[in-house]
Order: C-alpha cells, then structure tokens, then sequence
C-alpha cells in the first residue's frame, strides 16, 4: 500500500513525528508504564516489574507488531505483545484492568494537545507575519470591490486586516479549545472505573489517585462523566474548529489568486509560483502555486467534520459504533493539512509582491466612476434635490463608460465641471477633489495598524510600528 502524503508530504516534520505510528505506540506505553507505576505503589506489583518496563518504553518495534496485526490481532493488543516481549520482568502485568479504549482515548488526546500546541506557534508566526504586512501596506490605496465589481477604494492593510482579524479569533478559538480537550480517564468498558476501584480496594491508594496519576503522566484532563470512550461530539467540535480555520485562509488564498489575476489588475501576486514546472503558456507570469495548494487542502478540512458528526450522533448507549478507522485518519489529516496551510500562508504574507504602479493606475480608470455616491452627496448637502442629482449624475456615468469602452479619453471630469445644473451647488475645483478617491478611505490606515498593533500585543511580541 503506498503512503499517505501527510506521512511525508505534508506539514512540519515535528507535526508529522507527533502523529507518527511510533509515537503513537510510544505514548500507549507511556500509559501502560504509568499505570504500572500507580499499581506498584499500592504493591500489586513490585518495583523491579515497573523497572523492566520503564527501561523498554521507547523500544518500538514497527516491524513485529505489523507482522501481529497481519495475523489478526488487534493494533493495541499487538503492541501490547510487543512491549510483553521486551520485558520478561514485568511484561506479564501490562493492561491489568485496562481497555483498548482506556489506552486509545487518552493517547490520542494527549496527542491532539500536542499538536494544537504546534498549529498554535504556526498560527502565531502567520499572524506576526500579517502585522508586519498590514503596517507596510496600510496606506496603499487600492481599488475595493463589492459583488467582484469596482467600487470605492479601500487601502491594501485594511484588506490584509480583515483576513488576520477572522485569524486572530481561530487563534483564540483554538488557544480555548486545546485547554478544553479532555481524555476518557480510567474508566474500564463503560466508564464507570469499578475495575479499577475493585482492583485498588484495601490497597491505601485510591481510584481519584490512581487516575490522576496516570492523566499526570500524559499531561492532560478526563471528562467528568465518560462511556466506552471520551464523549466524540469532542472530536467534532475540534474538526468543526479546524475546518473555521480553513476557511478564512481559503478566503485569504483565493483572494491572492484574485488579486494575480490580469482581470482584477493584477496588482499582487503569490511569490512562490515555480517556473520552472509551469506550463510555457504560465512562464511569462508565475503561477499562484502555493495559494492554490492552500485553497486544495482547506476544502479537504472542510470535508472532515462530517464523518465526526455521525461518530458523536450514532455512538448510541455506551457504545454502538466502531469509529476507529475514521477516528484515527480524519484528526491527523485535519492537524497536517491545517498546519501545511499555515506553512504556505505565512510565505504568501512574508513575500507577497505588490504592485502599487498598477494599483494606482487601476484606481485613476474606476475611480472617478466610483465618485459617484460621494458626489451626490456633497451636491445634496449643498441644497440640491436627490432625484435630480441622481439622473444627471446616471447620464454622465452612463456616457463615460461609453466612451471608455471605446477606446476614448475619460470624460467625465470634463462633464462634471461644465454641468451647469451641478455647479450651481459646487464649485469645479470641489468638483475635482469629489473625483480624486485617493482620499477617500476614511479610517482603513488606522484601523489597520491599531489591528497590527492589537496583533502584537495579544501574541506578546514588541510593537516595531
């Protein structure tokens, strides 16, 4: 079978590590060393058992544990044979009151931490990354755009700022979110812990011990009331979270591939294109390779909460679903695409090319158009009727765009300043400063660099702007 390629294609190598098979081996071993040392304590067990076990915890064995599964066994039993094998001490005492479920659960959510911690840096540098963008470009007018049509001129950090705003809320979404990711606990098959306080009884150590122990040793919480496993709706409000996160670098990606594109102006581009796999027809432009990998992976995401949905809804009684083999896929694949995306994201915004020549002359060509609303209103607030301004103003925009479309000069300036209705309320040096939109971006520059700022401060890093 081949690989998967989030084994090595994608995401950090620190990500893929923690969603590894031998880490995750390694960690149900944890738990079995961890339990053993707990039953030690209460003298189920003797020491040199516990020592046995403790020095072959890191001893995985991928290949003979394959060769179990193949005959059928299961994947935490055989491993469980494995590490027996290794331990002629103390490997007769491995999984004493356990489940499958006791092993796989807490493991798996310990891994989950695990990785939220590193999507949480790799969000961090991308909204770092985004600050320092937005301040640079917080004064760049550019022309805005409402249903894909030109409109009024917004700046090119005030864009970048709505796209990091949505992000610094999936990183304080995210931040709540790892804190509140808890395990099954010791629990036994239905989640009750008698196994476990049977098994404790007369023994001076208790079953809240004996599980926080265990918890201790992987550095997470249960939930306070647990079945089989840990309560799945759990996993899908982590997918559900991923997926959010997905969508807003979509939408930043997609609009970097707008904005590369000749019928949007072109007036910024992804500057990863490879041309030297480009096609010949690409080569005079580079291609938005990265941005359109990041719109691939984020609908992938988006797919995946899904299947997490039927995992929490069908898991009837205290359990009535076997969700291993989705379980087990779907979370690392949401962790290793999100993280890739983020990889990709934060190369876009540290290298995005701008191009404020041609930003500037697409301004010049729909700006004046664009005049329209704030014309009307200084002629209204100067006393002039609404109807009547409107239909003057239609006429003139409607000839304009007549002549533009054929090839001519732009004459609206022109029209404008000799209308003799219109100058009866503004003057034709008023006029001109109404047609010059470059000042006409209200509050963008400094809403964006108070964004940048606020930015900073919430990710603990100096304010350079």
């Amino acid at each position: 079978m081949d690989l998967s390629p989030f084994t090595s294609r994608f995401g950090s190598d620190e990500m893929r590590a923690v969603w590894s098979e031998a880490a995750r081996r390694r960690t149900w071993r944890r738990i079995w060393l961890a339990v053993a040392e707990v039953q030690a304590s209460a003298g189920l067990i003797t020491t040199p058992q516990v020592e046995d076990l403790r020095a072959h915890v890191d001893t995985i064995d991928l290949a003979r544990s394959a060769e179990l599964e193949a005959a059928g066994i299961e994947d935490v039993m055989a491993e469980r044979q494995v590490y027996a094998g290794q331990c002629p001490i103390g490997g007769s005492v491995l999984h004493w009151g356990l489940t499958s479920a006791d092993v796989m659960d807490n493991a798996d959510v310990a891994r989950q931490r695990a990785a939220m911690g590193l999507l949480l840096g790799r969000l961090r540098a991308v909204l770092l990354a985004f600050a320092a963008r937005i301040d640079a470009t917080a004064e760049v007018i550019v022309l805005g755009y409402a249903h894909l049509q030109p409109a009024e001129p917004t700046t090119l950090g005030y864009r970048l700022a709505v796209c990091a705003q949505d992000l610094l809320g999936h990183f304080e979404a995210l931040a709540r979110l790892r804190v509140q990711l808890r395990g099954k606990g010791m629990r036994g098959a239905v989640g009750t812990g008698a196994p476990f306080i049977e098994l404790l009884q007369g023994t001076g150590v208790t079953f809240e011990t004996f599980e926080a122990s265990v918890l201790n040793a992987l550095g997470i919480e249960s939930h306070p009331v647990a079945s089989q496993t840990y309560p799945r709706v759990q996993d899908y409000e982590l997918l559900s979270a991923l997926a959010a996160l997905a969508a807003s670098l979509h939408k930043f990606a997609f609009e970097l591939q707008l904005m590369q594109s000749p019928g949007l102006g072109r007036i910024a581009s992804d500057p990863s294109g490879d041309t030297a796999t480009a096609s010949m027809a690409a080569t005079y432009e580079c291609s938005p390779v990265k941005a359109e990998e990041a719109c691939l992976l984020a609908r992938l995401v988006a797919s995946l909460p899904g299947a997490a949905w039927h995992n929490a809804a069908d898991a009837l009684l205290e359990r009535a679903l076997d969700d291993s083999a989705n379980w087990r896929s779907s979370i690392p694949v949401a962790f290793l695409a999100a993280e890739q995306m983020l990889i990709l994201s934060e190369g876009i915004v540290t290298g995005l090319q701008v191009d404020e020549a041609q930003a500037a002359a697409l301004l010049d060509a729909h700006g004046p158009f664009a005049a329209a609303e704030r014309i009307a209103s200084a002629l209204m607030r100067a006393g002039a009727e609404r109807e009547q301004v409107r239909d003057r103003l239609r006429q003139h925009l409607v000839t304009a765009r007549e002549a533009v479309r054929g090839g001519r000069p732009n004459p609206l300036l022109n029209q404008l300043t000799t209308d003799t209705v219109l100058l009866r309320y503004v003057q034709p040096s008023r006029m001109r400063e109404l047609l010059d939109m470059r000042s006409y971006v209200g509050q963008a520059p400094d809403r964006a660099r108070a964004l940048a700022r606020a930015l900073r401060q919430r990710l603990g890093a100096a304010d350079s702007a």
